[in-house]
Order: C-alpha cells, then sequence, then structure tokens
C-alpha cells in the first residue's frame, strides 16, 4: 500500500462530533476531518482544529440533507426559509443538470462555502462532498472551476473496495475528470457499504484486505447520545470512536507498512494557506 487516510466527516455537524474527533486523533488513528462549515457547531470545530495542528482539515460540501450557508433569499431555489437544502437527491440532481437558474445557484453555494472555509484560516487539506453528490457530474463540474481558486489539491473519490457495478461508469468518468484536472484522489475508500457501523470488526476487515494505492477510511464518530439527524438513527456513533481509538486497529494499520496521515501527507504536496478570493 502507498498510504492510508483516516477521515472523519461531519466535523461541525454537533459538539458530539466535535469532542469525538479530537478524542480521535489525539488517542487514536484519525488523521483527517472534513468540516461542514455552515453546521450549527462549525465554529466549535474550527477552535478544536486550531489546537491540533496535525490534524489534516478538508471541506465537507453540504447540497442535501443539511444547512446552506447562504439565506434562502440569495438560492431561493435551494433552500426552505430556514435555510435548510429542499427536495430529494434525485429531483435535485434532474434540476441541477436541466435548469441554469438552479445551476447558477448552486455554484453561488459551492463557492459560499469554499469561501467559509478559507476564512477559517485552515490549510485545506482535501475536499469531498455530503453524500457523495459530487458524483453527479454538474456537481463535479463547478467544483473543478470553482476549488483551485481556493487552494483545492485533493478529492474523495467515493470507489468503495467491493463497489456497486452500477456506479461503476460515474467513478470511471469521475476518476477521469480529476486526474485530467490535476486534482490528487485515493484509489479506494471503505465506509459506504457499512456507513454509520464502522465498528472495531468493521475496521479490522478493511485492513485486512486493504488495496493497493492510497484507501481512505472514513466514518461517522460521535460520543454517546441520540440520533444527531434523523437520516442517522441507525448510526453507532460511538462504537465507530472506539474502533478509531482501538490499540488493535493501530497495529492494524501500522502493519500495512502504509504512510498514514492526510491527502497533503500522503500525495506530498506543500498545504499553503487558500486565497480569500
Amino acid at each position: 500500500m502507498r498510504g492510508i487516510i483516516v477521515t472523519a466527516d461531519d466535523f461541525g455537524l454537533h459538539e458530539r462530533v466535535n469532542h469525538a474527533v479530537a478524542r480521535a486523533h489525539r488517542e487514536g488513528v484519525l488523521t483527517c476531518a472534513s468540516l461542514m462549515v455552515g453546521a450549527r457547531a462549525a465554529y466549535d470545530a474550527v477552535k478544536i482544529a486550531r489546537e491540533l495542528p496535525a490534524l489534516r482539515v478538508g471541506l465537507h460540501l453540504v447540497l442535501t440533507d443539511g444547512a446552506a450557508s447562504l439565506p434562502h433569499w440569495s438560492i431561493p431555489d435551494l433552500v426552505d426559509p430556514r435555510g435548510a437544502f429542499e427536495g430529494s437527491m434525485f429531483g435535485n440532481a434532474v434540476r441541477f443538470f436541466f435548469l441554469p437558474d438552479v445551476r447558477r445557484q448552486l455554484a453561488i453555494e459551492i463557492r459560499a462555502q469554499f469561501k467559509a472555509f478559507a476564512a477559517t484560516g485552515l490549510e485545506l487539506d482535501h475536499v469531498n462532498v455530503h453524500k457523495h453528490f459530487h458524483l453527479h457530474p454538474t456537481v463535479l463540474a463547478l467544483i473543478l472551476e470553482i476549488g483551485p481558486r481556493f487552494g483545492m489539491r485533493a478529492m474523495r473519490l467515493p470507489r468503495e473496495i467491493r463497489g456497486s457495478l452500477f456506479l461503476s461508469p460515474w467513478l470511471a468518468l469521475m476518476k477521469k475528470r480529476l486526474d485530467d484536472a490535476g486534482i490528487v484522489h485515493n484509489d479506494r475508500v471503505a465506509g459506504i457499504a457499512a456507513t454509520g457501523r464502522m465498528d472495531e470488526a468493521a475496521l479490522l476487515a478493511v485492513l485486512a484486505q486493504a488495496p493497493e494505492g492510497v484507501l481512505e477510511i472514513y466514518s461517522h464518530p460521535a460520543t454517546q447520545g441520540g440520533p444527531l439527524t434523523p437520516s442517522m438513527r441507525d448510526y453507532r456513533h460511538a462504537d465507530e470512536l472506539a474502533a478509531l481509538c482501538s490499540p488493535r486497529v493501530a497495529r492494524a494499520i501500522e502493519s500495512t507498512g502504509a504512510m498514514h496521515g492526510g491527502f497533503a501527507d500522503v500525495f506530498g504536496y506543500a498545504r499553503t494557506p487558500e486565497p480569500a478570493g
């Protein structure tokens, strides 16, 4: 293997997530966190990230099932009056592709989230999208147009170790577009099939069959408590946190001999502050 990247998604969603990220990084194998800049606990997440200089932080773009960065009046076709994204992913995927006004508002929101991340002063390690919505060609095209202006160098390729044949053509297209744009990416990912259930057994099973190249393992850790969102009602957040702090998992990662860090560490590019514009 060339590298293993261990990421926590939804950084900033809730204080329980933030506390889990800090603990899993200090006591466990977590090397990366993906920040939701518009989430309720994003400010707390940024404070924690500044206290953990070795934690690589990326942007977790939210374009569905969450809060936007911009108010309703500026993107009325995307969000409800409270600023939460409306509609199903399928319905929005169709609208993004066919409706120019919706696409224009989508571009404004994506840029706003990149700008909000830049305003934190944190170095941008990577970019990914909530619910892997960057598989959508319109979403990906906008990110590839906007992201490099804010220092984007790496993105998640959501190609599961044992992936879906249905998604193979979309993943192949995404990989080609990332390569053509000079954006580095992992070769495989683990965390989709067992989302919300990336416990110790799941992590050890993944590491036992880890493929060549760069593997990103991601999960959704949080300290003990109730569901963080309705869509996460079955997630075992505390089990995922325990897995990230497991000595057995740490030994399994070490035994691969792979580089263990963030995207910038694994791919060896210089992490520089994002421009303000």
